[in-house]
């Protein structure tokens, strides 16, 4: 490929200036600033990383894992291009390493430097720096480096020397000989942004810094060490680079530089003086990989910060740095790549885009964010130039480490140049054109891989694309051409690779999965012309592809993707269709598409043949305006309404909208339509206005509906308003006096005329008298058929506002001849006369059960006067005739159980006389409740109450009352006076005078009194105490069995759980003591014999006594020495002490915490200082449980704290000892 194809855009080449004279490179500035001093030529170490040096944080992206290998397909991502002219010019020069900016260097192993310019569509040599004989002196070029303006370039040879060249002239400007220990060869040279500082690394494995300086016209170069290589060979250096839209940023300033060794990574900053800021060990790696470096500013977190990214071996690494608000520079370690093979180049192409290199020479393409591999690509033959001799410092005798050595056999430094998003390698081979990733596909016959990635070319979203023209619309242009090519070799191969033999079924799967591929992209390019110009006709060829692309179309037409087919494929659609009875598809297809171009007449004959009526109408509609024809000639019940409607609203008919020039236009002919007299083919029979009476036989209120969401939009149009007036007179003339319809259908017609009369701004003018007329046909008392249809559609239509049509007296009048009582309600309610209603209730069959509700809510209910509820209810009582009747609507007024969840302020109050009314009706109708009313309501007056149960002999319900009023005595006399007489009201009859035979509730209580009692008094007292009572003192003890057995069942009950309680406390007391009595046994070992805040040994043998506390954490005080540290918290006649040392350590003093807080701390005491735990000699075990348990009990200890009690004595000292 030529070099035509590189984008100057893409690649950012700037002008060529003049070249400068000898005199100005001889007076031209360089940086003067001080040398920095540098305290330690081996600082860099794993000791010298700040706290904040290394940090851990996760990539914007996504969080970390392993690269996924079965990725997206991208197709091929490099756009592969040879070099043919430079690599015409070098390959007989002994190529060894190469450096790329906005030139390409390439040093050779004669010792020469060829130098070429990018721009230059010719590739041509433009210096050869250097001579054969510098060659032999210095031997082959080992390392190059062009500064960021392209003005020098750095020479490192194998023998150890440097040299730099102008690049405007070819002149040679410094030899450096001096800048590393002899005998080593040079690794790397590399420039930084700074324009007159380099780095160099040597075989030796040590790094150097080269400043540049120029005193009195004479060119000096100073070298500082680094970093030796006798504290580990480093074999790879990478300054950080800059941009010129980059050049402010704060981190450029510190010319950060990265070293990679054999065991790890440094991160170290040349400027303003040397500061190592990070080292990150690799880890275990294998001891032949190639340690690997590459650096890109990268947005992470809206803001541009370096990235590192290193490796050794398969994991790759990234650090970020960043430079906070506070001037600190932070370097964070970022999430780690995880790969399954050996690597051996690194480079950026973007700060989204790696490409690897492995051992095998296989390039990897990865995408950063995503960890997605991109694309693979064997680099076998490009036959890769290795420097394994430079590293294994041949031309200086091999003096160099076995492990250098080892990784030397796998280096590819300077063969790989990354720059500008382009990658040179150093061989014979390479591809880089982008369209080439499709072709790539294509020769692997992945026709939709390549489609779909020819399409993202197309927009814009594929990754790694290089090389594409800048301009969007060119770029489109060339791929939208490549698409086309590829369809059409898509449309051969399908066609061939038909199974010629077989099911149809198999053929048709065959062109099922790759035809809707050809309509789609033709669609994504808008190129129906090559779908139908094209492809179709390829297709023909074959007819299981044939019906197949027609069938694929229909899905596209009816989704709008396609509106227009050529008259070839419109014919051959149609008739596919018909041949094969998909009748429906036609139809849903014909009302998508532009039908100008089909023929009218075969379309219509074929829809009327089939029935097709939506087609049917949408070409009349669409095709020849024509809104009339089709309600002429087609009868189609609810779809002529449908359509009819759609056109009265202005929206096409089924989908769509008219045009809104033919609006008006469509609704004067539709009214023209159903106006018409005759229809245009009538016998003599027919009646008048034939559209009009089918539309209301079919569906009189849709039909109506219609007409008045019609006449809604009808305002200061007089022509529409003339054609509304004329149509609601033929709608009276055609359903009034017409016994062809239901009392419902003229319903709705007077219904929707009085809704039309009732808007403000109506027009229409209608006889009052045809209200008359309908009103006398609806209330017809002679006519019992229909009535509660011809009642509802009454009152619909007075509800919509007719009333004011009618006369209110008559309407009234003729309401009640035709018993249509809810007529007759609506009007009383109108005028409020709220009591006239009670009657409708009474006289309406269907609702006379609603009626005290009905009441109630008149009664109960806010919004109504008080002279209207009592109308109300004087109008209720005069229905109530006998007395059952009043007690259930007393029952239904005033119980309050109907009047649950009604707001308490909105409850009718009544007056005690109601209330005891209802009480005494109660007792003759349900005596059963009249308890049950008593402790419900409160209303009623007691003595009354108790007197009206007395009346009627309800002695439970007056026991209750007398209760109430606080008459136990009576209340008990009462229930004796049953107990005597055996009756308990006059229903229930006589029954058996035995004398013990109580009532129900009485035994119960007494069951209740008793069992209470036998939890506080003896049983034979109670016993005693019911035997003395004369009621029971001549009765058999068999009637009292009941009362003096359940006694003695409680009495068990309790006995039984006495004893489990006292078993319980029992064992529960032993366990303690056992684990009390293990705790006492042990002894604590301290772990110092000196106090820890005196520091004084306790003396073994004193004759004063001296107390020593020790605490469970093994610390020992004298007591005097924590007293004097206040670090005991006094409470009543204790102290509870603390761990000095302990308590010191977690910044608080004991003091300070609550002594409930200290008790629980393992190094607070639980036992006490008191008197009583002086003891010298040490007793019985029995002795110190009981001291112990005498202990806990005075303090209230729990039990917890009473097994955590350990108190022991020093057995060769009277020393008293406390452990806590």
């Amino acid at each position: 490929m030529e070099i035509e194809a590189i984008d100057d855009k893409e690649f950012d080449i700037p002008q060529v200036d003049t070249p400068p004279t000898l005199e100005s490179i001889l007076n031209e500035p360089e940086d003067e600033d001080e040398p920095f001093i540098l305290e330690d030529t081996c600082l860099l170490n794993t000791e010298n990383i700040d706290a904040h040096s290394c940090e851990t944080s996760s990539l914007a992206s996504s969080d970390s894992g392993d690269l996924e290998t079965n990725a997206t397909v991208h197709g091929s991502v490099l756009r592969r291009n040879v070099l043919k002219g430079i690599s015409a010019q070098i390959v007989s020069a002994a190529v060894r390493l190469l450096t790329v900016s906005n030139v390409i260097a390439v040093g050779t192993s004669h010792g020469l430097a060829l130098y070429i310019l990018i721009s230059d569509q010719n590739q041509a040599l433009r210096l050869c720096l250097g001579t054969t004989a510098t060659g032999a002196e210095y031997g082959a070029v080992s390392a190059l480096s062009i500064n960021h303006d392209c003005t020098r370039l750095l020479c490192g040879f194998a023998k150890g020397q440097i040299t730099m060249w102008d690049l405007a002239n070819g002149k040679l400007l410094r030899t450096i000989t001096d800048a590393h220990p002899p005998g080593t060869a040079i690794l790397h040279v590399k420039f930084t942004d700074h324009p007159a500082l380099a780095v160099c690394n040597d075989s030796g494995g040590s790094v150097f810094e080269l400043s540049f300086r120029r005193v009195m016209g004479m060119r000096t170069c100073e070298s500082r060490c680094l970093f030796s290589g006798s504290k580990g060979e480093v074999c790879c250096v990478e300054p950080l680079h800059a941009g010129p839209e980059l050049k402010d940023h704060p981190i450029t300033h510190y010319s950060l530089l990265a070293m990679a060794s054999l065991t790890k990574i440094l991160l170290i900053g040349l400027k303003p003086s040397l500061k190592v800021w990070m080292t990150f060990p690799y880890g275990k790696t294998d001891p032949a990989s190639v340690p690997l470096l590459a650096w890109q500013f990268v947005a992470v977190q809206k803001t541009i910060n370096p990235v590192l990214a290193f490796c050794r071996g398969d994991t790759i690494h990234y650090l970020l740095v960043k430079k906070d608000e506070f001037g600190i520079i932070h370097v964070i370690k970022q999430r780690q790549l995880q790969l399954n093979c050996d690597l051996i180049s690194l480079s950026w192409i973007n700060p989204r885009t790696l490409v690897l290199l492995d051992s095998t020479e296989k390039l990897r393409v990865v995408d950063r964010p995503s960890q997605e591999e991109l694309e693979t690509v064997d680099m076998a033959e490009l036959q890769l130039v290795y420097n394994s001799s430079h590293f294994k410092s041949l031309a200086t005798g091999g003096n160099v480490s076995q492990a250098l050595a080892l990784v030397g056999e796998k280096t590819c430094y300077q063969s790989v140049c990354s720059y500008a998003g382009q990658i040179m390698y150093l061989g014979t081979k390479v591809n880089s054109d982008v369209l080439q990733r499709v072709d790539h596909l294509l020769k692997q016959e992945k026709f939709m891989e390549a489609l779909s990635l020819a399409w993202s070319l197309h927009e814009g979203t594929a990754k790694a694309v290089l090389g594409l023209f800048a301009d969007p619309a060119k770029r489109k242009g060339v791929v939208a051409d490549k698409m086309v090519e590829i369809l059409l070799q898509y449309v051969d191969r399908s066609l061939k690779k038909c199974p010629e033999q077989g099911k149809i079924q198999v053929m048709e799967q065959h062109f099922q999965d790759m035809v809707p591929v050809m309509v789609d992209y033709c669609l994504l390019l808008q190129r129906t012309d090559l779908l139908f110009n094209q492809i179709y006709p390829r297709l023909v060829e074959n007819s299981v592809a044939r019906g197949v692309f027609l069938e694929s179309l229909e899905p596209y037409i009816l989704s709008e993707r396609i509106g227009c087919l050529t008259a070839a494929v419109m014919r051959d659609l149609l008739s596919y269709f018909q041949e094969n009875g998909m009748m429906d598809s036609v139809e849903g297809c014909l009302v998508h598409m532009d039908i100008t171009n089909l023929d009218i007449q075969q379309v219509v004959q074929m829809c009327w043949d089939n029935q097709l009526y939506d087609a049917m109408i949408y070409v009349f509609n669409s095709g020849m305006n024509d809104y009339i024809s089709p309600m002429e000639h087609v009868v189609m019940g609810n779809k002529l309404l449908v359509y009819i409607s759609c056109c009265l609203a202005g929206r096409a008919y089924p989908l769509g909208d008219i045009p809104e020039d033919l609006v008006p236009q469509v609704k004067n002919q539709v009214f023209e339509f159903l106006i018409r007299l005759h229809s245009v083919e009538a016998a003599q029979e027919e009646e008048v206005y034939p559209y009009i009476r089918t539309l209301l036989h079919f569906d009189t209120r849709e039909f109506l509906n219609v007409l008045a969401l019609t006449f809604e939009d009808f305002k200061n149009d007089k022509r529409a308003l003339e054609y509304q007036q004329r149509i609601v007179d033929i709608l009276l003339k055609v359903m009034v006096d017409n016994s062809d319809f239901t009392p419902s259908q003229v319903g709705c017609l007077f219904t929707f005329l009085a809704r039309q009369l009732a808007k403000p701004d109506n027009t229409l003018f209608v006889n009052r008298k045809l209200f008359d007329q309908v009103l006398e046909f609806l209330c017809s008392p002679d006519d019992d058929s229909r009535h509660t249809e011809r009642q509802q559609v009454l009152l619909e239509l007075l509800q919509v506002g007719g009333v004011v049509q009618f006369d209110e007296e008559r309407l009234l009048e003729l309401a009640e001849k035709a018993e249509f009582y809810q007529i007759c309600e609506f009007m009383y309610d109108k005028k409020h006369l709220y009591n006239k209603i009670v009657d409708c209730y009474l006289k309406d069959p269907l609702r006379k059960e609603e009626l005290f509700n009905y009441i109630h809510n008149i009664l109960s209910m806010p919004g109504y006067s008080s002279e209207e509820k009592q109308l109300v209810w004087v109008k209720a009582l005069q229905h109530i005739k006998d007395d059952y009747l009043a007690f259930q609507f007393l029952k239904c007024l005033l119980n309050p159980s109907f009047r649950e969840g009604l707001n308490p302020q909105t409850v009718l109050r009544l007056g005690p006389d109601l209330h005891e009314l209802l009480v005494d009706l109660l007792c003759q109708f349900s005596p059963q409740q009249v308890t049950a009313f008593l402790k419900t309501s409160q209303d009623y007056r007691l003595e009354e109450a108790i007197q009206i149960t007395e009346k009627h002999k309800l002695h439970e319900a007056a026991a209750y009352l007398l209760e109430k009023k606080g008459n136990v005595q009576g209340a008990f006399e009462v229930l004796r006076l049953v107990q005597k007489t055996g009756q308990e009201d006059p229903s229930e009859g006589p029954v058996s005078p035995d004398c013990f035979s109580l009532p129900s509730a009485l035994k119960e209580l007494t069951m209740k009194v008793l069992n209470s009692m036998s939890s506080f008094i003896a049983p034979p007292a109670i016993i005693q105490r019911i035997l003395q009572d004369p009621v029971y003192g001549k009765g058999k003890l068999a009637e009292i069995q009941g009362l003096i057995l359940g006694m003695l069942e409680t009495f068990n009950y309790e006995q039984t759980l006495l004893e489990t309680t006292t078993n319980l406390l029992n064992s529960d007391l032993h366990w303690s003591l056992s684990h009390l009595r293990k705790a006492v046994s042990r002894g604590l070992h301290p772990r110092q014999y000196h106090c820890n805040i005196c520091l004084q040994q306790y003396k073994r043998r004193q004759e004063s006594e001296e107390e020593i506390i020790i605490f469970s954490c093994g610390h020992l005080y004298h007591c005097q020495c924590l007293q004097r540290k206040e670090v005991g918290v006094l409470s009543e006649r204790q102290y509870s002490w603390s761990c000095y040392k302990c308590t010191s350590n977690q910044g608080s003093r004991p003091a300070d915490r609550p002594s409930a807080e200290s008790s629980r701390s393992r190094s607070t005491s639980l036992a006490q200082v008191s008197q009583t735990l002086y003891w010298s000699v040490v007793g019985p075990i029995q002795y110190v449980c009981s001291k112990l348990i005498y202990l806990c009990g005075l303090y209230s200890c729990s039990r917890i704290g009473l097994y955590t009690v350990y108190v022991t004595l020093d057995h060769k000292t009277s020393h008293k000892v406390y452990i806590f």
